[in-house]
């Protein structure tokens, strides 16, 4: 009882154990409920449920920034809600990769959530992974920093000349689905939303075991992840170097945009100036970094400045395509 006690109330990574404990009994509680109790059968998500769900995990995102606050105070909390805002704002480039890929592989809207909510598990891991890595060299090196600012400048750089065509690559030459299909047996067959099923083998007579496509989906979901979250850990490591509120805002993010997933997935195409907004950020945090030394940005300020952009960005978005109609 006194060693669990004594690992509760004792710092890990700068905060104490219990904040970190409830932070996760809150996340597998909401996971618990979606797939256990909102999505127990497979079935095709509206619009309308997808905001719903976006709502119910954006709330708690932000009620769990006013527990940041109450017990961290207002600096903390203000980083929380600017990473969090970061985070989901620069995940919204993943919607069209992962529209890209579940398309690529016919998978029906059924099972489509699925994929989305068995791909959190491994962002959990992964971000926990970057994001440990990430803090530890800043603390490590302070000239890290400098180094993550030059990349943000040269990805927001990057994403403002950026075109179609890079954003939309031939997922049939992607090296790492190839070398799984080389590697392991699988079947066209999606054979009622598993991902694995054993399939009998005429030659043999034996059970094999077989992927189907809703796994490759997921592999190729979780490395476009991996690939997004280069960009947007240096991002919200440059807001913050706490690794309690660097990850847990970004596991609030993630988890709000899966949900609204099919929401948006319904309405990108309307969001042509976002992507100029989401390069502004980041070439703003970026430019922050290289001028820290000599002003000091409040984090309302920042927080501000954020929303801004990527406010402006929608709205001038929604009025330049308002007549526009979804692309099927």
């Amino acid at each position: 009882m006194d060693a669990l006690l004594a690992f509760l109330t004792s710092p890990l990574f700068g905060t104490p154990g219990w904040f970190w404990l409830a932070f996760l009994l809150l996340i597998i509680a909401l996971l618990v409920l979606d797939l256990g109790v909102l999505h127990r059968d497979q079935h095709e998500i509206e619009v309308s449920e997808s905001l719903l769900l976006y709502a119910g995990y954006f709330s708690v995102g932000v009620a769990f920034g006013g527990w940041i606050w109450w017990q961290l105070g207002g600096t903390k909390a203000m980083e929380y809600y600017t990473g969090f805002l970061v985070e989901q704002s620069l995940s919204m480039d993943n919607v069209f990769v992962m529209a890209m890929i579940l398309g690529y592989f016919n998978i029906p809207r059924r099972y489509q959530h699925r994929v989305l909510f068995w791909g959190i598990l491994g962002v959990i891991v992964l971000r926990a992974l970057m994001i440990g890595l990430g803090t530890a060299l800043v603390q490590q090196f302070d000239w890290i920093l400098y180094l993550f600012g030059a990349f943000l400048l040269f990805s927001g750089v990057k994403m403002l000349r950026s075109n179609d065509e890079e954003a939309h690559p031939d997922l049939a030459q992607n090296p790492l689905l190839r070398f799984v299909r080389t590697r392991i047996r699988v079947t066209d067959d999606l054979h009622s939303g598993r991902f694995l099923v054993r399939l009998k083998d005429q030659a043999s007579g034996r059970a094999l075991l077989y992927a189907t496509p809703l796994l490759l989906a997921l592999v190729l979901i979780e490395l476009a992840d991996l690939v997004f979250a280069v960009d947007s850990v240096p991002a919200v490591l440059a807001i913050s170097q706490d690794p309690f509120i660097v990850y847990t805002s970004n596991i609030f993010a993630i988890l709000g945009l899966r949900a609204l997933y099919f929401a948006l997935a319904a309405l990108m195409h309307r969001f042509i100036y976002l992507k100029y907004a989401l390069a502004l950020v980041l070439m703003y945090i970026g430019g922050k970094i290289f001028l820290h030394d000599l002003v000091k940005v409040p984090a309302l300020l920042s927080l501000g400045v954020t929303l801004g952009l990527l406010a402006g960005g929608v709205l001038l978005s929604l009025l330049k395509t308002r007549d526009r109609k979804a692309i099927d």
